[in-house]
């Protein structure tokens, strides 16, 4: 197989993981959970193996929730050509403790057992890179999502977007989601609460890593993005099991 560059690894990766960036990519080099190689010029060449390490990463992240750093430990164990052990996490979960491979999945339960359920498509970590060089009026931000300029307005007053005149990428995603919640009945005041959930929880992330960012060195930084990672992926896999639990109530299921 050639060598393919950077964007040409997102074109494959973007069908399964529709989050994934450059950025991002470029990140998981950052942290050591890929190493391409570099032409003369300086530019990433990635082969076969680097496009299963970032699915196995990506996959991990998204159906287990896994920090980077036991990705990494994971990965280290697989190089080294040991076996990697997924601790089950319930009774009916059999596919839990199943051996992972370098692609990322786990073989196939036994007809009945459970499966893990994975997270919802396109959810997107919380460290994820927003597009950089998103710049929108608000006439262009509901060009780009369906959405109407008083729709965009009643976002910006219910403190989903930023107040504007222009909006980036974080702005542009958010009201990508708005938009497919409006086209399921709710309106700009009932997402509110979700803006209000965030807040709180970004209050007890706060809370839990002031004390190693009053640190101010690497380490102490890089140690509370991990405590953090860690308290969203599991805070977030928490409130869908708590909603499930309501919704099956609710429909009898």
């Amino acid at each position: 197989m050639k060598s393919l560059t950077i964007g040409e690894v997102l074109n494959r990766l973007k069908d399964e993981f529709d989050d994934i960036t450059i950025s991002k990519i470029r990140f998981l080099e950052a942290e050591g959970l890929i190493s391409p190689d570099r032409t003369e010029s300086g530019y990433r060449k990635f082969t076969g193996e680097d496009i299963d390490r970032l699915r196995y990463v990506l996959r991990a992240q998204r159906d287990r929730y896994l920090p980077l750093k036991v990705i990494k430990e994971e990965l280290e164990r697989i190089d080294a050509g040991q076996p990697v052990e997924r601790p089950a996490s319930s009774a009916d979960d059999p596919s839990a403790a199943a051996p992972a491979t370098a692609d990322g999945t786990v073989p196939a339960p036994e007809p009945g057992g459970g499966a893990p359920t994975p997270a919802p498509a396109g959810e997107r970590s919380v460290f994820d890179a927003a597009p950089g060089d998103v710049r929108l009026s608000a006439a262009e931000l509901a060009d780009a999502t369906g959405l109407t300029e008083r729709d965009v307005a009643q976002l910006r007053e219910h403190g989903l977007l930023g107040p504007g005149p222009h909006h980036d990428g974080d702005d542009l995603q958010v009201a990508k989601l708005a938009a497919s919640l409006f086209d399921n009945g709710l309106e700009a005041r009932h997402l509110r609460m979700y803006r209000q959930f965030a807040d709180r929880e970004a209050a007890l992330a706060e809370q839990l890593v002031a004390p190693l960012l009053r640190q101010r060195n690497p380490d102490s930084r890089r140690t509370a993005t991990e405590q953090t990672e860690r308290v969203v992926s599991a805070g977030g896999a928490l409130h869908r099991a708590l909603l499930a639990k309501q919704l099956r109530n609710l429909l009898g299921s």
